[in-house]
Order: structure tokens, then sequence, then C-alpha cells
């Protein structure tokens, strides 16, 4: 296997690509919500998105390095094919290309934290932190039933959060505050990270369903370990639902019907809870992983017009 990968294909299969749109997804909405109230400001905007995917990437490859070295990613693995279990790249070099990925991440960060202050640095290197030690360090979360807390938190709530306030602090705040703004952090900002955090923990409970009989072998105490197939299909269900349910709210409150665009993609949920609810092998979930991942965004970017498309029109 080793000789027929190219190096460049070995890395791109490292960076998991497939992933990226849980790392765009939340700034997509962030920002989309920063139009809608006339506080959208470009740079920042485009400085989160990086930050979030280099993120995301540098998560990828302390996974694949993690995973491999702790035995947890075995032969009987059903999952996409990771290159240090494999032997496709030597343990030492994604081990490396991981912190080269935060380092960036970091640098990138640094005018986030001009703008945003102590507020964003403590959140930055949490997430730098989080994503090395999900599965590394002596105690990783990843291992503990505590991965999808997680995702739901940092590539949901904080994401989008985070995206919004960086936009919105410039406009009511001079650079390297101290505290958090409350105008430059409404509470709609929060709330509307919630269908990220959802779907992007639909994300790992799909992997989680796939891989749970390996990471039981391997030790690897999942949330689909530790409480079975019953609740991780219903945990699925209920991060899904909530989704759907958030725009709905949105509109409620009055804001414009077009933040109900997202429901268009409901039948792609309800397809891919059946594939959940009745599989439990790689040949269905490892399609039904790709099709939430993809969910994410088309639910993310039709919410973000929906908050964007009435100030824009």
């Amino acid at each position: 296997m080793t000789e027929a990968v190219s190096p460049a294909r070995a890395w791109l299969m490292a960076a998991r690509p497939q992933t990226l749109p849980a790392g765009a997804s939340p700034v997509v909405v962030g920002t989309g919500l920063a139009v809608n109230d006339a506080v959208f400001a470009p740079i920042p905007a485009v400085f989160a998105l990086v930050g979030a995917l280099l993120l995301q990437i540098g998560t990828n490859f302390a996974n694949d390095y993690y995973d491999a070295v702790r035995g947890a990613d075995t032969d009987d693995r059903e999952g996409f094919t990771r290159v240090t279990a494999g032997g496709i790249i030597e343990p030492a070099a994604v081990k490396r290309a991981m912190y080269a990925t935060f380092a960036l991440a970091i640098l990138v960060g640094v005018y986030l934290v001009y703008l945003g202050g102590l507020p964003i640095l403590v959140i930055g290197l949490a997430s730098v932190v989080a994503g090395i030690t999900y599965t590394g360090g002596p105690l990783p979360y990843g291992y503990r039933g505590l991965g999808d807390v997680f995702v739901f938190v940092f590539f949901g709530l904080v994401a989008v959060a985070g995206t919004y306030y960086v936009q919105a602090v410039i406009h009511v705040a001079e650079p390297f505050l101290m505290w958090v703004p409350p105008e430059a952090l409404p509470v709609q900002a929060v709330v509307a990270g919630l269908p990220a955090a959802g779907l992007s923990t639909a994300i790992l409970i799909v992997n989680n369903i796939r891989d749970r009989e390996t990471d039981a072998k391997a030790g690897k105490r999942t949330l689909a370990v530790l409480l079975g197939y019953r609740f991780s299909r219903i945990e699925w269900t209920a991060m899904v639902g909530m989704a759907y349910a958030v725009p709905v709210v949105f509109w409620a409150s009055g804001y414009s019907p077009a933040v109900l665009l997202p429901l268009v993609t409901a039948p792609i949920a309800a397809r891919l809870g059946r594939t959940v609810w009745t599989r439990t092998e790689g040949k269905a979930l490892n399609p039904a992983l790709e099709r939430t991942g993809q969910l994410l965004f088309a639910h993310s970017l039709l919410f973000a017009a929906g908050f964007a498309l009435p100030t824009l029109l």
C-alpha cells in the first residue's frame, strides 16, 4: 500500500479534507448572523475561517497519530485509511505536521487576539489544547466518552459565537480587551451555534457507531462503547432534530422566514437517519459519515443565507 500512494496523496489523506466542512460551517453561520446585525467585517471573518480550518486539520493529524500509537487503529477498523497506522507516513512526521499546523493556527490567531483580546486568546489556546488531548496526552478525553462534548462546544457554540464576536467587537470597543462586551456577543450568536454543534456532533456519533466494536477492544471508551447503539442513535436523532428546531425558534422570535431555508435539507437528514438506526458496518456508515458532513455544510450555508439575505436584498 505504501508504494502505491504518492507523498502528496498521503498527506491529503492525513489532512482528511472531507472533514473540513465541520471547520468551515460554524464560521459561515457566524458570518451570516454578523451580516444580519450589520457588524460584518470581512478580514476578521477570513482569519476566523483560516484559523478554524487549521484547527480542524491539526486535530485530524493528532487523531491519526495518537490513535495509531495507542493501538486504537487496528486492521479490523472499517473507517477511512489512517496514514500512521497504515504505515504510509512515518509517525514522527505526522506528529511534526500536527504541531506545525497548530502553530500556524496560533499565528493566524494573533490578529484575532489583537481584535478580541483576552477572551479570544483563552478560546484559541483552549481549542489547540483540546485538539491535541482529544486522543493525546496522559488522559485523552476522547477515550473517556467526552469527545461529543468537545465537538459540540468547540465546533459549534464556540466557533459560531467566536466568529461573530471578532467581527462585532471592532464596532464597539478598542483592540485587545480583557472582557467580552455584551453588545459584541448577544445571546442569538450563541443560540445560532446550536445547529452546527448538533450536526458536527452527529458526524462523530456516526463514526463512533461504526467503530464501536473495535474501539471497545482497543480500550477507547466513546459514548457508543459506554452506552451502546440505542443511546447513540437517540443522541444522533436529538442532535440532528435540534438543528431543525433552532431555525424555527429564530423565525418565531421575529427573524425573516428566510431563516427556515435549512429545513429544505430535512429529507436528507431523514434518509441518513434510516441508515444510522439500522446499520453498524462501515460499508453503510462510511458514506453516511460523508453525507452527514455534507448535510452540516448545506444546512450551515442555508442558515447563514437566511440571516444575511434580508439585509443584502
